[in-house]
C-alpha cells in the first residue's frame, strides 16, 4: 500500500477521534471555543481523507474539499477557537463574522475555479500536494527533475510554469495565506501564552506540557504547508500526521483532571 494512502488515512483517524472528543465537550459546555475547535478539526480530517482518496483516483469535488478545507480554512477555524477562549470580548464576535464571511467567499472562489481545473495533469503517482497548483518559474529557478515545463501567457507576458491542477493566478489561492497566517498566530500564540501563564503560576504542569505540544504541532503543519507552497509538497502528509499526533497528545495531556487550584485558560482543545 502506498505511503501516500497510509499517512492521510492515519491522520484522518486521529483527527476523527480528536474531533469527537472536542465536540462532546461543546455539547456539554456550549462554549463557542469548543465549537470552532471542533469544526476546524473536522475540516482537517476532511482534508486528510480527501488526500487519501486522491491517492487512488481523481474526483474534482474531492479536490474541492481537499483545497478548501485542508489547505485553506482549517487552521483559521481552530485558531479562532483559541481567540474565543483567550479573549472574552465583543470584538471577537466581529472576527467571527469576518471569518465566516471570508470562508464563504473562499468557497465561492473555489466553486468558480472548478471549471478551470487542469484535470489532465493529475496523476496518482504523486501526492496531490505536489501537483495542486501551477508554479511560475523565474529564470534563475532550477527545474525539478522530471518536471514538465510549459510557456503560458500570464498578465500579458510569456512565463515558464510547472503546470498544476489550479491555473496560475487562480483567485482562491490568494486567500489561503490570510487564513493560514491568522490560524498559525492565534493557535501557536495562544498555546505559548497559556503555557507561560501556567509555568509562571507554578500550577498544572500538565497544561504547560500540553500547550507546548499543541504549539509544536501547529508550527509543524505551518512549516509543512509553507514548503508545499514553495514546491516541496512531498513533506505535507508526514507533517500533517505528526501535527495531528502532537496536537492530540497535547489535548490529552492538558485534559487530565484539574486540581483544586484555578488554572489559566488553555489555548487548545481540552476537557475544560
Amino acid at each position: 500500500m502506498s505511503i501516500n494512502l497510509i499517512l492521510p488515512f492515519a491522520s484522518t483517524a486521529i483527527m476523527l477521534v480528536f474531533t469527537i472528543f472536542v465536540l462532546q465537550r461543546y455539547f456539554v459546555r456550549r462554549a463557542p471555543h469548543f465549537l470552532f475547535w471542533g469544526v476546524g478539526l473536522a475540516m482537517f480530517g476532511a482534508g486528510s481523507f480527501a488526500e487519501a482518496y486522491l491517492a487512488l483516483a481523481w474526483n474534482r469535488w474531492v479536490f474541492f474539499v481537499w483545497y478548501l478545507f485542508g489547505a485553506a480554512l482549517n487552521a483559521a477555524w481552530i485558531g479562532h477557537g483559541t481567540m474565543y477562549l483567550m479573549f472574552r470580548k465583543k470584538w471577537v464576535h466581529v472576527l467571527t463574522a469576518v471569518l465566516v464571511l471570508g470562508s464563504l467567499f473562499a468557497a465561492y472562489l473555489m466553486l468558480q475555479a472548478v471549471p478551470t481545473f487542469n484535470e489532465a495533469i493529475f496523476t496518482t503517482d504523486k501526492p496531490v500536494s505536489e501537483q495542486y497548483g501551477t508554479r511560475r518559474l523565474e529564470p534563475e529557478d532550477p527545474v525539478p527533475p522530471g518536471a514538465q515545463v510549459e510557456t503560458v501567457v500570464y498578465r500579458g507576458e510569456e512565463v515558464n510554469v510547472i503546470p498544476g491542477i489550479l491555473p496560475l493566478g487562480t483567485p482562491v489561492r490568494l486567500t489561503t495565506p490570510f487564513f493560514n497566517i491568522y490560524g498559525l498566530f492565534s493557535l501557536v500564540g495562544g498555546a505559548i501564552w497559556s503555557a507561560y501563564l501556567f509555568w509562571r503560576k507554578r500550577v498544572l504542569p500538565n497544561r504547560v506540557i500540553g500547550n507546548i505540544l499543541i504549539a509544536a504541532g501547529a508550527l509543524l503543519i505551518g512549516f509543512a504547508s509553507t514548503l508545499t507552497r514553495l514546491g516541496y509538497g512531498q513533506y505535507l502528509y508526514l507533517g500533517e500526521l505528526f501535527s495531528a499526533i502532537l496536537m492530540f497528545a497535547g489535548f490529552l495531556t492538558a485534559a487530565k483532571p484539574k486540581t483544586a487550584e484555578k488554572p489559566a485558560p488553555v489555548a487548545a482543545p481540552s476537557s475544560g
